[in-house]
């Protein structure tokens, strides 16, 4: 069973930044992709990056490009997501996900945490 834990989240000023924290447990991560997304008031769950847990390949939305970095500690099982020049759009509850790579779907996610950036 796929446990994921999601801290580091809070309010900010725009031009902030802010890390966000992914503890993973339960399995053996190396076959697994590890992905962040997030979900505004009314609005759909969207995906923000990706990452590979073996080799460590991203992927991220156009919207974030160049101001957020997603990266995974192997050693503490633990994935982040670094966020700077922070925008009031960036406002959103951000879950941790996971799916083997031979999936498509994310089939395990955290409980989310909130980010909220002012203006």
């Amino acid at each position: 069973q796929v446990q994921l834990v999601e801290s580091g989240g809070g309010l900010v000023q725009a031009g902030g930044s802010l890390r966000l924290s992914c503890a993973a447990s339960g399995r053996t991560f190396s076959s697994y992709a590890m992905g962040w997304f997030r979900q505004a008031p009314g609005k759909e769950r969207d995906i923000v990056a990706t990452i590979y847990w073996s080799g460590g390949s991203t992927y991220y939305a156009d919207s974030v490009k160049g101001r957020f970095t997603i990266s995974r500690d192997t050693a503490k099982n633990t994935v982040y997501l670094q966020m700077n020049s922070l925008k009031p759009e960036d406002s959103a509850v951000y879950y941790c996900a996971a799916r083997l790579e031979a999936t498509m779907a994310f089939g395990s996610w955290g409980q989310g945490t909130q980010v909220t950036v002012s203006s």
